[in-house]
């Protein structure tokens, strides 16, 4: 569980510190007015391939689901967008081809959009880890098994990677990324028990190295013309795919449990980022959290609570869950028992599993909504012509941000 007319001449920025190498590309262009409201959003495009380098191919050869996905994001136009599942390559290729070749023109009849700044950087996901991870007593080179032996799980380095995209200028130099943290240096961290003999499931040695994040936990300050916004983005693993130890379960729950202490505002000494920057987000500073948290409130395979962490934090807005139509219809067609809402639920993963809430954007509480919801239109809809490019909907907010 599982973005322009002609392109600008501009260069990806490189900035390599640290051994962490972070990508963006951009040229200054102030707003004439301040806009009344910007729109946040995030969303899982499932533009991903299983060979390194296949992404790229595809965008070179008018991928369909590419276009589709472009045409989500030109019908919506979020200021500021979170892109989960989208396969990093250390050249950005990808993202130049989908900018150029999907945003920058017109898909089923919509008008072209330009973002002029990016983020993008390595993720966890596909990178070898050297051991045996997935307890099977051997470290394979190919195949699910090496990924399952990856850091985070992938086929090779960069799959299901992540990409913020932006209409205002990214803080390039206050990037912190939390790539390398160790799960074990997080307090009480829920270490996996093998449930028949009540012992860790993973040998000391290997609990040590293992990283948290899946794929990473990013905040990329964006300059917005009313003050600074930290886009906190992450993706944690689906809390599935493992045994009855429940190690993706527990890993689901304490990458999301991260950034509930990221945004804490508690002295943080333990937490520190690839760069070795220690502490949280300052108190006063506004965010949005963004990304596929592969965690439904109620239903689902999450642990019980993980998603709370962050929807019942005293810094994030309370607010009412974005919806659609199309995501209570297809629930209804299912026909599979819900506890929650299947109004707000915004990703659709077939007859078997159903649909679940597993994509957010939550503002923190400095900031007001003044509409949201889930692109996720009826069937019968002209949109829904280009709707299913992913599993997953695009979720937005259209927030009033205060003038600091």
């Amino acid at each position: 569980m599982s973005f322009r007319p002609l392109f600008l001449a501009a260069s990806s920025v490189l900035l390599l510190a640290a051994c962490v190498r972070v990508y963006l590309h951009g040229t200054p262009a102030a707003a004439a007015d301040e806009p009344p409201t910007m729109r946040f959003a995030s969303y899982n495009t499932s533009l991903y391939h299983d060979q390194a380098g296949g992404l790229i191919a595809r965008l070179e050869n008018d991928d369909e689901a590419a276009r589709k996905i472009a045409a989500v994001l030109q019908r919506m136009r979020p200021d500021v967008v979170l892109l989960n599942e989208f396969d990093f390559d250390p050249a950005g290729r990808a993202a130049d081809l989908f900018q150029r070749r999907y945003l920058e023109k017109p898909q089923f009849g919509l008008d072209p959009i330009h973002y002029p700044y990016r983020h993008l950087a390595p993720v966890n996901t596909g990178v070898a880890s050297g051991l045996d991870l997935d307890g099977d007593g051997k470290i394979e080179s190919h195949g699910r098994a090496y990924g399952n032996d990856a850091w985070g799980y992938g086929l090779h380095p960069g799959q299901y990677g992540m990409l913020v995209l932006s209409r205002y200028p990214i803080d390039r130099a206050r990037i912190r990324s939390f790539q390398y943290f160790k799960w074990s240096a997080l307090p009480g961290a829920l270490r996996p028990l093998d449930p028949a003999t009540g012992k860790p499931w993973h040998p000391d040695g290997i609990w040590q190295a293992l990283r948290l994040s899946s794929k990473s936990h990013w905040d990329v300050p964006i300059q917005t013309p009313r003050g600074e916004v930290h886009l906190l983005a992450l993706h944690p693993t689906p809390p599935v795919f493992d045994g009855p130890e429940d190690r993706n379960g527990a890993r689901n729950h304490d990458e999301i449990r991260l950034m509930a202490e990221y945004i804490s505002a508690k002295p943080l000494p333990w937490l520190c980022d690839d760069l070795g920057q220690c502490g949280g987000l300052p108190a006063d500073a506004a965010f949005v959290i963004v990304g596929d948290l592969n965690a439904d409130p109620v239903d689902g395979d999450s642990k019980p609570g993980a998603i709370a962490q962050l929807l019942e934090h005293p810094r994030v807005l309370h607010y009412p869950a974005p919806r659609s139509p199309g995501a209570a219809a297809r629930a209804a067609h299912y026909g599979i028992p819900r506890r929650g809402d299947t109004a707000v639920h915004t990703g659709d993963f077939g007859p078997r599993s159903g649909t679940l809430r597993l994509d957010y954007v939550l503002p923190s509480r400095q900031l007001a909504v003044k509409q949201s919801g889930v692109f996720w239109p009826l069937p019968e809809s002209a949109e829904a012509a280009f709707a299913g490019g992913s599993d997953h909907h695009l979720v937005w907010l259209d927030l009033d941000l205060p003038k600091q």
